[in-house]
C-alpha cells in the first residue's frame, strides 16, 4: 500500500467533485433520452439515437476525466477545461432562448470549473509548476 503524502488541493477536489456532478446529471438526461427513444410515438431514429449516444458519451467522458484527474494525469485537464467552455454557449443559447434560470448557472459552472483546474493549487499538483 502507498500512501500519497502530498494531498490534493481543495480546487482540484472540487474541479472533480464538479466534473462527477455534471455526469451524474448529463447521465439522467441520457436516461429521460432512452426513454424518450423506446416510448416515442414517431421519431428520426437516427437522429434520436446520436443525440442519445452523444449524451452517454459527454456522461462518461465526464466521470472518466474526473478520475483521471483525480489521479493527477495532467493530461486530462485540457479535454476537461474543452468540455467546461462547451458549457459556455449552450448557456449563451438557453438565455437567448428564455430559460436564463438555466443557461447562467450553466455559464458560471463552465468557468468556475475552468477557473479551478487552471489554478495554482491544481497547476502544482498536476506537475504543470
Amino acid at each position: 500500500m502507498t500512501i500519497d503524502s502530498d494531498p490534493v488541493p481543495a480546487t482540484l477536489r472540487w474541479a472533480v467533485w464538479l466534473l462527477r456532478a455534471e455526469a451524474v446529471a448529463l447521465g439522467l438526461v441520457a436516461a429521460w433520452l432512452i426513454w424518450s427513444d423506446l416510448t416515442a410515438r414517431s421519431t428520426d431514429l437516427t437522429s434520436a439515437l446520436w443525440v442519445t449516444a452523444f449524451a452517454v458519451a459527454g456522461a462518461a467522458a465526464l466521470w472518466a476525466l474526473g478520475g483521471a484527474l483525480v489521479r493527477r494525469r495532467a493530461g486530462a485537464r485540457a479535454p476537461a477545461i474543452v468540455l467546461q467552455l462547451m458549457l459556455l454557449p449552450v448557456g449563451w443559447y438557453m438565455i437567448q432562448g428564455g430559460l436564463g434560470w438555466l443557461g447562467l448557472p450553466l455559464i458560471a459552472l463552465g468557468l468556475g470549473v475552468s477557473g479551478l483546474l487552471v489554478s495554482s493549487p491544481t497547476n502544482r499538483a498536476l506537475g504543470f509548476d
